[in-house]
This record gives structure tokens, sequence and C-alpha cells, in this order.
């Protein structure tokens, strides 16, 4: 009979006999070893081509040239009529536009929205969370203001040790949720750091308005922190740098030899030859010194030949060896093998589309969930101070909060692999209303409705100049009074 019902659980089994890991909460799991998961991942991220390539990947995919805000307010739930929508719409995102593109959205005036969003992102492939503040500055056009904080600052007062109500420096109820969060005024590791204080920050007002944003990925249930996502990799990730460093140092080695030059006499003949000692014999060797360069022609000691050097590096299976390596790393970060190496030479149209469209599921996912937790909370807050300030008409605002926030966020274009293709796709699916402008103008991160004025917008101004557009058998063609001109 067998020791348990399943192998998975045996404890005598040879293979996984001394596996026995531990059974701990999400923060107890996490929180002892998350600094040192920090700090390595900070160091491949700085010092690995591969992971700090794979971290810009994960960016230029998910934040890319930023995100447009789309107003979506739930004009059915406020009982208002669609053309209020597009009028409401149209002021908000213009106002938005204004705070969102200058640099007085960010504290220290470095950064615009797109910048903070792409700094909060990168943070929580890093460190595995971002944490900024919600200041507000009366002296800024918008008082509602972003400051940026690294994580390392979120601790326990005084680097207590995690309680029950006190976790990796944020402070919890009896629900979990966050009440307050502990952060020191300068960061641990700054050169100019003196005695570390901790500002204790609620995580809401008075009134319900949000003070910090903790951006993380809850993996578990209970988790207060985020975790890198280098995390699951990080081993295989340093064995196959210090696998890449040996192999390229014994193939220098190895291209620094050229041959080797070999002597028919051994010891004892060498020995009876110069009167017992091999001094004599090594001192002329010395003043013989072959130097072997292209073309030259080689003098050697008398008996002397020279052996060919046959070196064993790089290894032969090194290629197919670390590419499995780089399989693995891609799986683990959700990067296919070809965008992760930037490597398309092996693929075919089929292939590296259903690639990318894999890739894709992820990237769409990641940008929600950056949009949901950074972008929304973000635009909420700078909502409520216009509405407050009267720059937008929003009645009963706190009842219906919800409704009038309600949006959407456009990220950086797919791209297509071959346009033709895609492009008939993209029309078929409108005509058998799989689809709509919308949603195929999105998925190249454009907005459809600025697609439109601007169709509009280069209409008006051929007609203007005398000349009239037609389509005709897929191509386009513009008419003058005496002659017609052609394109594709």
């Amino acid at each position: 009979m067998s020791e348990t019902s399943h192998k998975a659980a045996s404890h005598t089994l040879r293979e996984i006999a001394s596996w026995q890991p531990g059974r701990g909460s999400a923060d107890s799991d996490l929180l002892p070893e998350l600094s040192t998961m920090v700090a390595r991942s900070r160091d491949l991220s700085r010092n690995h081509g591969i992971a700090a390539g794979a971290m810009q990947t994960l960016t230029d995919n998910i934040v890319g040239t930023g995100f447009r805000l789309s107003v979506k307010p739930d004009y059915k739930a406020l009982g208002k009529s669609k053309e209020w929508e597009e009028e409401w719409q149209v002021k908000v995102e213009g106002l938005w536009r204004s705070w969102a593109e200058s640099f007085n959205c960010d504290a220290g005036r470095s950064l615009n929205f797109h910048g903070l969003t792409t700094q909060i992102f990168k943070s929580c492939l890093v460190n595995g969370e971002a944490l900024a503040l919600a200041l507000w500055l009366p002296d800024r056009d918008f008082a509602t203001t972003l400051q940026l904080i690294e994580p390392d600052r979120l601790s326990n007062p005084q680097n207590a040790c995690d309680s029950k109500n006190m976790r990796g420096g944020v402070e919890i109820d009896k629900f979990g949720a966050p009440i307050a969060y502990h952060i020191q005024t300068e960061h641990p590791g700054d050169y100019w750091s003196k005695t570390p204080i901790w500002q204790r920050i609620p995580a809401f007002t008075s009134f319900g308005r949000r003070r910090v944003l903790h951006v993380h990925d809850i993996n578990r249930i209970g988790q207060t922190r985020g975790k890198p996502i280098l995390a699951s990799i990080m081993p295989m990730f340093k064995m196959l740098d210090h696998y890449e460093r040996s192999e390229l140092q014994a193939a220098i080695v190895n291209a620094m030899i050229a041959a080797f030059i070999e002597t028919p006499m051994g010891g004892e003949e060498l020995n009876e030859l110069f009167g017992g000692s091999t001094d004599d014999y090594l001192n002329a060797k010395k003043d013989w010194q072959v130097k072997l360069e292209g073309g030259s022609i080689i003098p050697i000691f008398p008996g002397d030949k020279v052996a060919p050097f046959t070196p064993s590096r790089p290894n032969s299976a090194y290629g197919a060896f670390v590419e499995n390596l780089l399989r693995h790393i891609g799986t683990g970060l959700n990067i296919p093998y070809e965008l992760l190496l930037k490597d398309f030479s092996k693929t075919n149209y089929s292939s590296a589309r259903s690639a990318l469209l894999e890739a894709w599921r992820y990237f769409n996912g990641r940008r929600q969930w950056l949009a949901d937790y950074w972008a929304t909370p973000v635009y909420e807050l700078w909502l409520e101070e216009v509405v407050n300030k009267g720059l937008i008409d929003a009645p009963d605002f706190y009842q219906n909060r919800y409704a009038y926030s309600r949006c959407k966020w456009i990220g950086p274009g797919r791209g297509w692999v071959d346009p033709v293709k895609e492009a008939q796709a993209c029309q078929i699916r409108m005509e058998i209303g799989l689809s709509t402008l919308e949603a195929e103008c999105a998925s190249q991160g454009l907005d459809w409705e600025e697609v439109l004025e601007q169709r509009a917008r280069e209409k008006n101004k051929i007609k203007k100049m005398g000349l009239d557009e037609v389509k005709s058998n897929g191509k386009t063609v513009i008419l003058e009074e005496d002659k017609e001109v052609s394109g594709k």
C-alpha cells in the first residue's frame, strides 16, 4: 500500500523526499524575503542585457506612448442624453489634457502623466509594487498633484517586526483593508540619510478622498505587498549569466592559443645533453621565440615541430542550450521567445502572429490592470477637483461618483505583422458586424472620433482646393478639372 494517496505528497520518493517547502500565509512567506528579492531584481535589470530588454519590452507594449483618456460617463444611470454625454466628454477630455500633458501634475515638476505612468509600471516590474502620494498643492493651476515614492521607504516604524495589524509598513484593519501607510521621510539607502523618521499617512481623508495609491499585483489572498516579476526566474537568470560568462572567457582563452611547439626529446635526454641541467636548454628557448603571425615564416628550434591547436570553444551545443533556457525565462515573463530576443528569423507569418497574439492577451490584461489600479483612480482624484471648482457641471457628483468617473484608456497600438492581410480582416469584421470602428481604432492606439474628425477635415480641404476624392477598385482617385491622378 502506498504511503500517501497522492505521489505528490510522498515523503519517501527519492526525487521529492527532501522537498518540504513551508506553508505560511501570503505575507509571512513574502515579507521577510522581499528586500532580498527586490535588490536582486534591480541588479539583474541593471546588469543583465536580456533582463533589461525584457523590462523595456513589457513597458513599450503595455504603456508605450502613454494612456489616452476616453471619458465614458454612464449617461443612462445619470438620466442624461447621448448628446449630453458627448458634450461633457469633449469638455472633460480637454481639461484633462491641460493637466496630464503638463509637468505640474508631478510634485517634482519633472514628469507629465505619461512619465508618471511609465515610472509606476517600471517600479511594479522591478520592485513588485509602486507607491504615489496624492498631494494638494493650491499654488498650481490644478491642486491635485502626484508624488512618486520609492517602495523602500514603506516600512514598519522603527523597523519593528510585522504584526497582525502592521504588515511591511501598511497598517490594516480586521478585513485586511489599508488604513494608513508608514513612510520614511528619506530613503533608507540614501547617502545623506539621517536618523530615520516615519510619517503616518492615512489611506483616505476624513471625507473619503484617496491620499495614497499603492499599485501592486495580488497573487495570494491576504497579500499586502507586491513582489518583482523576476522572482520565479531569478535563479535561472543568474545561472545563465554565469554560464555565458564562463563560455565567453573559455572562448577568449582558446582564441589566444594558436599552436603548440613540441620537442622530440624527453626529460632524461635533455638532462644528459645539457650535463644534468635543463636551464641552458630553457634559456636557449627564450632566445628562440616563435611568433605566429599572418603570412610569417616560422623558425623553430632544431628537432621541434609545430602542433596545431584545435579549440573546444565555443561549445557546439551552446546555442541550443541557451535558447531552451531563454524560452523558459520568456515563459516566466509571459513574453514569447521571439519577442524576448527580438528574433523572428525562425518564424513565418502564422507562427509570428500566433506568438504575438498570445503576448497581446497578456499585454492587454496588464494594461487593463494598470488602468484600473492607477490611471482611473488618478482621474477620479482630478475629476473631483474640477467638479468642485465649477469647471465641469456634475450635479450630485458624490452620490453618483462612479457614474461620472466611468472611462476607458487607450494604450499603444498592437501593430501589424502583415498590414494588408490584417487590414482586410479588419474590414471584414466591421462589414459583418463583429467589430466597430471604435474597437479597431483602439487596437491601433487611435481614438475613433479623432480619426473621423481628421478625415472630415481632409475631405473639406480637398474640396476647397478644387479636388474630388473617389474610390475606384480599392484605389483612391483624385480628380481635377482636366486630369486624373490615381494612387493606391
